[in-house]
């Protein structure tokens, strides 16, 4: 039986896909619009997916990209992040990034990005 939350898609809740991958709102969300993008096929990480699962995540978030700046002009930029491995905080073992809506004073010092995943590097 698997229990994989990510190789059986939901029927509701997709918001964009293509023949390899899919975008999902995430759940538990760090901002708000932060999607997901996950490939069809289950491998465990980022370096598992082939070329052309590569190119069709890629698509997908610039596409939701695109899509979620004409729905919310607050949006100033985003972070894409991928865990690999449980060092990195992965907790579901199947393939997915991250894209994280970010808006102006969403943090009082946004510089540094995802170098905060470790405290206190982010400041340089």
């Amino acid at each position: 039986m698997n229990t994989c939350i990510f190789c059986e898609p939901p029927r509701d809740g997709l918001t964009l896909r293509n023949d390899l991958a899919y975008v999902l709102r995430d759940a538990f969300p760090v901002t708000p619009s932060h999607s997901l993008v996950i490939p069809y096929r289950h491998v465990p990480d980022y370096f598992s997916l082939t070329r052309d699962e590569l190119l069709a995540c890629d698509q997908l978030l610039r596409k939701t990209s695109e899509a979620l700046r004409a729905a919310d002009p607050a949006i100033a930029g985003f972070n894409i992040g991928v865990n690999v491995g449980s060092a990195a905080g992965q907790t579901v073992p199947h393939c997915h990034l991250h894209l994280i809506p970010r808006r102006e004073g969403d943090v009082e010092n946004p510089r540094g990005g995802i170098r905060h995943v470790i405290p206190g590097k982010g400041d340089y």
